[in-house]
């Protein structure tokens, strides 16, 4: 119990940081654009898109903390600049549960496929065909379990693609780190101490 106290107070301290307030400033803005431009809308009730790849490297470099509300806070900006129907605060509540999961993970941790592939598999199951699935059904007036199979089947598809994706930035991310002499991550081999 306390590591998992110590993570969330050094997630904490992270936005003492003007550095890491700078960082997740860019983040948001990739985001932004990425949400404008990278996603792909099947129907109403499902959205391919990469705009959460930020989203995955601030909870990496700065916890669930900082993960979380940079969720919920992007979740909002995003339903700001490009309203995707009615805003709905179920929806800011997964991006924030997902910063958590994410962040509880992969928050200084050794980059892996195994975890990675974990963290991936908890959001996409708690979250995405859980809590986003009946907040779905509760504003459209669907049933849980008609939207359920499709959504599934979406995430299982989504599981290896995102999980080889966000192992491919999060090593990108984790050299650069190491490269500026700032390493929030473990070192997973010695190719990233050149």
């Amino acid at each position: 119990m306390s590591k998992l106290k110590e993570l969330y107070l050094n997630s904490m301290r992270e936005f003492k940081s003007p550095k890491t307030l700078a960082l997740i400033g860019l983040m948001a803005a990739l985001a932004m654009v990425l949400n404008l431009v990278a996603s792909i809308s099947i129907g109403p009730y499902i959205k391919i898109g990469f705009s959460g790849l930020p989203n995955r490297i601030v909870e990496a470099l700065f916890g669930p903390f900082v993960g979380c509300i940079f969720g919920g806070a992007l979740d909002i900006l995003k339903f700001l600049i490009k309203p995707d129907g009615t805003f709905f605060p179920g929806f800011t509540f997964d991006a924030m549960l997902a910063g958590i999961l994410y962040g509880s993970i992969l928050y200084r941790k050794e980059i892996s496929l195994p975890r990675i592939f974990c963290a991936e598999l908890l959001a996409k199951v708690i979250v995405n065909c859980g809590f986003n699935t009946y907040w779905i059904s509760v504003l459209y007036g669907k049933g849980f379990l008609a939207l359920l199979p499709l959504r599934l089947l979406k995430n299982a598809i989504m599981l290896p693609i995102d999980t080889i994706i966000v192992f491919i930035c999060l090593t990108f991310v984790a050299q650069l780190t190491h490269k500026f002499r700032v390493v929030p991550f473990k070192r997973r081999t010695a190719e990233l101490s050149k």
